[in-house]
């Protein structure tokens, strides 16, 4: 059995570009011309050729540091033709050696990472977040009063939890493109998200009549969906535009250096259109950003466009847009600032990343082990540039990623430019430059890091090949961490959750008698120089923890002491149950508190503000004893 059974790198693999937002000159973002396709040996349309009607959207370009704007947009195509030339091949876009499928479920993949980063678990609506106070999108939400559930089928449904039991109030279907789409509360709106066909949707419904619900507005962008975050009423979606689908000619054996010349002609005359993303909005169709609102990066990584979109929920005219020329695929956010990132991995070439369905190649890029990050400041829908830096080293995901006191903390695992272990790097801001201040090395070597939990002061880093070392790493000075030694268990952990200043919870997967199985670890961190492990749960031969793939799925009830998990059993997805471990003097007392007939990775526990507990799947809701 494989000791991780979780999709290692999801955000990492799929090389889905992030974006990048930046301060300057405002600008409108003008529409998109109708013909979006040049053939080849047709005559290059100017680039700079009026468009039809503005969009709305103001757009902040960064004037500084790694980032610039292309003075036109010849200038930008010129770029993106350049970078085009260097990925095109007899076959189209080039260096396809894995093809990574979003999941079924849609967004729910895009979360499916080994969390790590949290001091104070939860959001206001319920779910289990990687960021105290920056929520994020989940199957249902609530505000304490009303719960809100996107079914499978695309049902938004309400109801009423203020009373013994869960009341049915209103629903409205959105369409089965939205059964696998998930959903951010603000206020009286509901923002439902979609990524599918290579397009998102966000709709947003008025929930100020809980008996009618009523959609206010729909937007529809081109791509996919990489991260979508909202906090203080404001909603960012990070969006990556698909590479242009190009009139390019196939050859796999013969005629290979005939399609090759043919396809980097095509290139050659691509348009700027071919390039820049786009939105709908109330059946019109425009460009999303302008050329004037694109970043370039001084050093060129690869091949993609990506954007941010700050929004509104209840006002879709009301957004701020800009993008970045360059493949970035990781979106961390903090309270005050976004963090774009890439997730560079040693797999010879580039990775394309398609929606099961029929999905956009959304971008190519050639790893290196040198990993670039942009530092973003946040003001209501705008975003800012602030700095840029490089990191030697790979990141598995958004999670390997935290900020504190304005220092930036990255677990970065191997590369081709480090040795065959983990590293805990920080970074800080000087300038527009983010340098490396102080790094940590040789932390599990020659084994794969599973999970990774920030604290203030303190990192938790599990690797794992056939024990379970749990590393404690001192982050009181920044640029001098420390590694303060390593717990060895057997089994290894996916998920670290903080119960309080001195108790951790790992779950994960360990041997037993029968085989592996779901494994529950309460780990004392009061001395950081002596971790101990003071009890151990196993819950049987085949099971595993729903959390160790999404941690959406459980919820830490502090008053009762008590964690509340999904517990799947068997590979269906079908057969599971929801269990509390409730701590005590340093011990585990386990309890079943519903056994499970619907898809597992549907199901969800959302605390109440007066302590009670839901359980909500896709049939309906009901309170648990805890």
């Amino acid at each position: 059995m494989s000791p991780r059974t979780r999709p290692r790198l999801v955000l990492a693999a799929t090389a889905l570009l992030a974006a990048a937002l930046g301060a300057g000159a405002v600008v409108v973002v003008d529409a998109i011309d109708g013909d979006a396709t040049t053939q080849p040996g047709a005559a290059r349309p100017p680039v700079d050729a009026p468009v039809d009607a503005p969009v709305d959207a103001p757009v902040i370009a960064p004037a500084s540091g790694e980032l610039r704007t292309a003075s036109s947009c010849a200038e930008l195509l010129d770029f993106y033709v350049a970078r085009g030339l260097e990925h095109v091949g007899p076959t189209g876009w080039r260096h396809r050696p894995d093809v990574v499928y979003r999941d079924a479920s849609g967004l729910a993949m895009v979360h499916a990472a080994a969390p790590s980063a949290q001091r104070a678990p939860g959001s206001a609506t319920g779910t289990n977040v990687q960021e105290s106070g920056v929520d994020e999108p989940d199957l249902v939400k609530t505000d304490g009063e009303l719960l809100v559930r996107l079914t499978d089928t695309g049902v938004l449904r309400v109801l009423d939890v203020t009373g013994a039991d869960a009341v049915p109030r209103g629903e409205t279907s959105l369409g089965a493109r939205f059964g696998g789409g998930e959903l951010l509360l603000v206020g009286d709106t509901a923002l439902v998200v979609t990524s599918s066909d290579g397009e998102v949707e966000a709709t947003s419904v008025d929930l100020s009549d809980p008996g009618i619900p009523t959609i206010s507005g729909t937007t529809r962008f081109a791509g996919a969906l990489v991260e979508a975050r909202e906090h203080d009423d404001t909603v960012r979606l990070v969006l990556a535009a698909p590479l242009p689908d190009l009139d390019f000619m196939v050859r796999w054996g013969r005629g290979r250096a005939e399609a090759r010349a043919h396809n980097r002609e095509v290139v050659r005359r691509s348009t700027i259109a071919d390039w820049l993303p786009t939105v709908t909005v109330e059946g019109r169709t425009e460009r999303l950003v302008d050329c004037a609102g694109v970043a370039v990066p001084s050093r060129a990584d690869g091949l993609g466009t990506v954007s941010v979109v700050g929004l509104d929920p209840g006002d879709h005219t009301t957004r701020t847009v800009t993008a970045l020329a360059a493949p970035t695929d990781l979106a961390y956010l903090s309270e005050d600032r976004l963090y774009l990132a890439t997730a560079e991995h040693d797999v010879g070439g580039g990775l394309w990343s398609v929606d099961r369905s029929t999905g956009p190649v959304t971008g190519i890029k050639i790893p290196d082990g040198r990993a670039t990050v942009h530092a973003f400041e946040l003001a209501d829908t705008a975003t800012t540039y602030v700095a840029s830096g490089h990191v030697d080293g790979t990141l598995a995901d958004r999670w390997s990623m935290d900020e504190h006191d304005g220092v930036l903390r990255l677990a970065v695992e191997r590369s081709r430019r480090t040795d065959d272990a983990t590293s805990v790097v920080t970074l800080a801001q000087r300038g527009d430059t983010l340098v490396e201040i102080g790094r940590v090395e040789a932390i599990g070597v020659r084994q794969d890091l599973t999970a990774v939990r920030w604290f203030d002061d303190l990192a938790l880093l599990v690797t794992f090949r056939r024990i379970d070392p749990v590393h404690a790493i001192d982050l009181r000075d920044p640029a001098a961490p420390r590694d303060l030694g390593e717990l060895e268990v057997p089994g290894f952990s996916a998920y670290l959750h903080p119960l309080g200043p001195r108790r951790v919870i790992g779950l994960g997967e360990g041997p037993t008698d029968e085989g592996w199985g779901a494994q529950a670890g309460l780990f004392d961190v009061t001395d950081l120089s002596d971790l101990r492990r003071t009890d151990v749960l196993s819950l049987g031969r085949g099971t595993r923890f729903a959390a160790a793939e999404d941690p959406r799925q459980l919820t830490w009830l502090p008053e009762q002491r008590t964690l509340v998990a999904v517990v799947e059993r068997g590979w269906s997805g079908e057969r599971g149950r929801v269990v509390a471990l409730h701590v005590e003097d340093g011990r585990f007392t386990e309890r079943t508190l519903a056994d499970l007939d619907t898809p597992t990775a549907r199901v969800r526990t959302v605390p109440l503000s007066d302590g009670r507990l839901v359980l909500s799947t896709d049939q309906g809701a009901r309170l648990l004893d805890v």
